[in-house]
């Protein structure tokens, strides 16, 4: 193996580098600027430092990744990430909302996420930024959380005004900021990355798996799926949800560029229950016809075992359909099915969050509404309801659906 052979073998060894996403001029320059700092003339020479010598190691690799980013980088990602951690975080007893950051850059993504949970009424005591990455001079950068003119390239610059302070052609950012993540140094392909880590409910990790072998590239969703929460949201670049394997849904608009777990079916056969009697929580207005149907049959008791069975069937159909990406032939076998089964608060939250991936937020709602008419403690159709209304700018509503579910969460806990 020659020299510069052997240095490709070791960047894609230790970072899962696929030289081709950068170009081998790129290597070729890094490696000449530490030949010259270490004073080494001989490429394979050079090479054999590379592979003994883990210090030697990192510094090329400084020279290799691409630590570039800027502050709200698709600012409609932010957005929707402060959307989903409010939801989340109101919830009685529930632990502060954690989220993970790799790689983290020089602190532009981490910090935004920050500002954007504090703009959204979160204090810092209710969510964990946790901000990792394998350049130590990117870490630093962002510690000291200094930042020139390049770090500002939105329109919309107001963020700056609250949380930086100007000095000189550079921006600082506060305390108040900087407190809210904790940086640390990682390779996310370390075979013990996940220890000691998570779970997560969000996961940002854009603009990584491009550069990425497909062996490193399937490491990294594996670890993901650990530290993920089951209902958790994993953030990525603009061209890399084809590149997951596992099964993964859209969790919002395409602009976002969200995934979530798979739809599964339940493990056990559910009952139907009676309408709730309360007028809470606040609901849209639904087809009449609907309702008297979900109300008199949503009165009939247990189901049997075999339409019990019927019911699970259609959901794993449905949910292997929408782990496909097959959304709209998972919408038509649940349509088909309402005709043939008992009315049942899973096939509707089902429905609703197909709806949703699919993009269209009206029939999503209108499916989370009739599951609360079959289930008025349902916290996810709740929770989702409380989502679709933050998207819409409804504050004040998004409040009542959250401190339903927060009352739903209750009565369960108190439940025998």
């Amino acid at each position: 193996m020659n020299g510069m052979a052997a240095i490709e073998a070791v960047l894609r060894d230790w970072i899962g580098l696929d030289v081709s996403t950068v170009g081998p001029a790129a290597i070729e320059r890094a490696v000449r600027e530490r030949m010259q700092a270490t004073g080494i003339r001989d490429l394979a020479a050079f090479a054999d430092r590379v592979r003994i010598d883990t210090s030697q190691r990192d510094l090329l690799v400084e020279e290799v990744v691409v630590a570039e980013s800027w502050f709200f980088r698709d600012r409609q990602v932010f957005d929707f990430v402060a959307d989903f951690a409010v939801t989340r975080a109101m919830l009685p007893g529930r632990p502060p909302v954690r989220i993970l950051c790799a790689p983290a850059a020089a602190g532009e993504e981490p910090y935004s996420v920050a500002m954007a949970l504090l703009d959204a009424g979160l204090t810092p005591d209710r969510f964990v930024i946790d901000a990792v990455d394998v350049s130590r001079r990117a870490l630093a950068r962002a510690a000291a959380g200094r930042y020139s003119a390049n770090a500002f390239r939105n329109a919309d610059l107001r963020f700056r005004d609250r949380f930086f302070t100007a000095d000189r052609e550079h921006s600082v950012l506060t305390a108040r900021v900087r407190d809210s993540v904790r940086f640390e140094w990682a390779n996310v392909l370390d075979p013990g990355f996940t220890l000691s880590r998570g779970p997560y409910d969000v996961i940002f990790c854009r603009n990584l798996l491009i550069y990425l072998t497909d062996d490193a590239r399937r490491l990294v969703e594996r670890h993901i799926e650990r530290l993920l929460l089951p209902e958790g949201l994993l953030l990525l670049g603009a061209a890399e949800p084809p590149i997951m394997k596992g099964d993964w849904i859209p969790a919002g608009t395409a602009s976002v560029f969200a995934l979530r777990r798979g739809v599964h079916a339940p493990p056990a056969p559910v009952r139907a229950r009676e309408l709730p009697s309360r007028k809470e929580p606040p609901r849209k207005p639904i087809d009449p016809s609907a309702g008297t149907r979900l109300a008199a049959d949503g009165a009939a008791g247990a189901k049997p075992a075999a339409a019990a069975a019927e019911l699970e069937a259609v959901l794993s159909e449905a949910g292997r359909l929408a782990n496909a990406g097959r959304f709209a032939e998972a919408i038509e076998a649940c349509e088909r099915s309402r005709s043939q089964l008992a009315p049942a608060p899973e096939l509707f939250f089902l429905m609703g969050m197909l709806h949703q991936s699919s993009g269209d937020l009206d029939r999503a709602e209108g499916c989370f509404h009739k599951t609360l008419y079959l289930d008025g403690d349902h916290e996810e159709a709740l929770l989702a309801l409380a989502l679709v209304a933050r998207r819409r700018g409804d504050a004040a509503m998004a409040e009542k659906y959250r401190q339903s579910a927060a009352r739903a969460v209750a009565r369960k806990e108190r439940a025998p």
